[in-house]
């Protein structure tokens, strides 16, 4: 079974697919299993939880003050705006574990000097929207912290669901299970890289966005 543990819905503010057509566009891709990790929004997993198709994880992508945290599991929407370590605290304090997303990503990630020094439960080693570069390192870092792994999409748009993903076993049927099985064992990884015409267009965007909110990070 393949699970995307990083998508957006169109509770994310920059994400357009509705959590609907998510669980459509990962039924006709093959997978099994998908996180919808929302910028700051818990909303979407009540929409589908019961969908009866895939499993879906319970997720969000937190704003942290230095970058963004992946919260898996977890059973309420977790502030943003917090330290690394409070939002590590929320999100354990809300029975879901912390990984660091993309750490090198340009403009959103940890770094490594962050992603090394707090204890996160786990590292995002591949994610579809990073360079070929950043998800080397990424991956690299991963694997020199010896923590469970990660790997999605970052898909804001139905197309790009299924272009990051872990390979899990087929017997898992909920997602408590599959949760359990990415802490617990060693999961294999694989995502595509974005190019570099598109990392431009990425740039171009993220700083319109930037000034758009005020000079405020997403």
């Amino acid at each position: 079974m393949r699970a995307d543990l990083h998508v957006h819905s169109s509770y994310s503010n920059d994400g357009v697919s509705t959590p609907q057509q998510i669980v459509d566009r990962a039924i006709e891709v093959g997978l099994g299993c998908v996180a919808i990790t929302d910028h700051n929004s818990f909303k979407a997993y009540y929409d589908v939880k019961d969908n009866g198709k895939i499993i879906i994880i319970p997720g969000e992508e937190v704003s942290s003050k230095e970058g963004h945290i992946l919260a898996y599991g977890i059973n309420k929407e977790i502030p943003r705006g917090m330290s690394i370590q409070d939002t590590i605290d929320a999100i354990h304090e809300a029975g879901g574990v912390a990984f660091a997303a993309h750490p090198y990503r340009w403009w959103s990630g940890l770094g490594e000097k962050n992603t090394l020094q707090y204890d996160f439960d786990g590292t995002e080693a591949r994610n579809a929207r990073s360079v070929p570069r950043a998800n080397r390192r990424s991956e690299a870092l991963a694997k020199k912290i010896g923590k469970p792994i990660s790997a999605g999409s970052d898909a804001h748009s139905p197309p790009r669901i299924g272009s990051g993903s872990v390979d899990l076993p087929d017997g898992l049927t909920t997602w408590q299970e599959v949760l359990d099985h990415i802490m617990n064992h060693d999961v294999k990884v694989d995502s595509t890289s974005r190019g570099r015409t598109a990392s431009l267009r990425y740039g171009i965007k993220s700083i319109g966005q930037w000034m758009f909110r005020g000079f405020r990070k997403m």
